[in-house]
């Protein structure tokens, strides 16, 4: 695994944010971390574009994945926010 510095952007948190989907996302990851399928479930959107989503999420580091078996787990990173 590689080491990286991760520095966070204020501005990918904002880009992030600013789409109340994404907004949701975030709001529902606050209960703990859920499984990318469960988080799909809760949208009247595909599942495809909640991947999408979570992507963006990602690149701005607001939240985290790991996997467990064959699920993605996604789980809010707060520290980007408190940039915000």
């Amino acid at each position: 695994m590689r080491h990286r510095s991760v520095t966070y952007s204020a501005e990918r948190a904002f880009q992030a944010l600013a789409d109340p989907t994404r907004r949701a996302v975030l709001d529902l990851l606050r209960q703990g971390s859920q499984p990318a399928g469960q988080i799909a479930n809760a949208f009247p959107v595909s599942r495809p574009a909640i991947s999408k989503h979570l992507r963006l999420l990602r690149r701005a580091h607001l939240v985290s994945q790991r996997r467990e078996g064959r699920n993605r787990l996604y789980q809010l990173n707060p520290e980007p926010l408190k940039a915000v």
